[in-house]
């Protein structure tokens, strides 16, 4: 568990991401795609993702380009995403934070075609994200991609927040961020929240943790599943089916 340092901000919205999966290409190939791998490929823009998984397997690389995998990638996404099942706790997490008035944004690296894909059979909870408020990786404003800030910036801003850019930032700018809270799932997304000045809750894949188990990247709690949290330590209202856990805050 993470011991406490410090009492957490007043946090007054909050920004989730959402991850996807591809694993059935390389299994054409006679490959699979490994957490070290799927590690150091979760939250980047696709292409860069795309760069990153064909870059360990050079025999697929001769035979597909990055472009090729991407396109082979589309035409399974419209079965694959309808199959996606939510994390543990989201469902209930996003609605409760939106029916107790607290402003929450949505920020994914998908494009808003994959956004579609992914969601159009989970409207009991993306129907509680305002349209305005669900930001992707095409969406105006966004110049890089995560680990860089920038998306979380433009989330923040779609709440009405004054936070500024990823290029200036006033001191009252800053205190706007430290009121933000972001869930992740993704190192680059993790590092993206934590260079946006925001306090960021890492609910990383078990496997993923076991990589590098010491490591935080920053994040300010680290839980094992989302219904962990406890939203009174930030203070936020208490949510029912949260909590009560020896999770400390840093």
């Amino acid at each position: 568990m993470i011991s406490q340092v410090n009492p957490p901000a007043n946090i007054e919205y909050v920004i989730f991401d959402m991850d996807g999966l591809l694993n059935t290409i390389l299994g054409r190939y006679g490959h699979s795609l490994t957490w070290e791998i799927k590690a150091g490929a979760m939250g980047k823009p696709l292409p860069i993702a795309s760069e990153w998984i064909l870059s360990h397997f050079p025999d697929i690389r001769e035979q597909l380009s990055v472009e090729e995998f991407i396109e082979e990638g589309s035409r399974m996404k419209a079965k694959l995403f309808r199959e996606v099942e939510p994390m543990r706790g989201a469902a209930a997490l996003v609605k409760g934070l939106s029916e107790a008035g607290v402003p929450i944004a949505l920020a994914t690296g998908s494009s808003m075609q994959n956004f579609i894909y992914k969601t159009t059979h989970l409207p009991h909870i993306f129907s509680h994200f305002p349209p305005s408020c669900i930001i992707t990786a095409d969406s105006p404003g966004i110049k890089r991609g995560k680990p860089d800030p920038d998306i979380f910036l433009v989330a923040a801003r779609s709440l009405g927040r004054d936070v500024g850019t990823s290029d200036e930032c006033s001191e009252i700018q800053k205190e706007e961020r430290s009121k933000g809270l972001v869930f992740e799932d993704s190192v680059p997304g993790v590092l993206a929240g934590v260079a946006a000045g925001m306090n960021v809750i890492w609910v990383p894949h078990a496997e993923v943790k076991a990589l590098d188990p010491e490591e935080t990247y920053g994040a300010r709690e680290i839980l094992t599943h989302l219904e962990e949290w406890t939203p009174t330590k930030w203070n936020l209202p208490s949510l029912p089916g949260f909590g009560n856990t020896t999770n400390k805050i840093v």
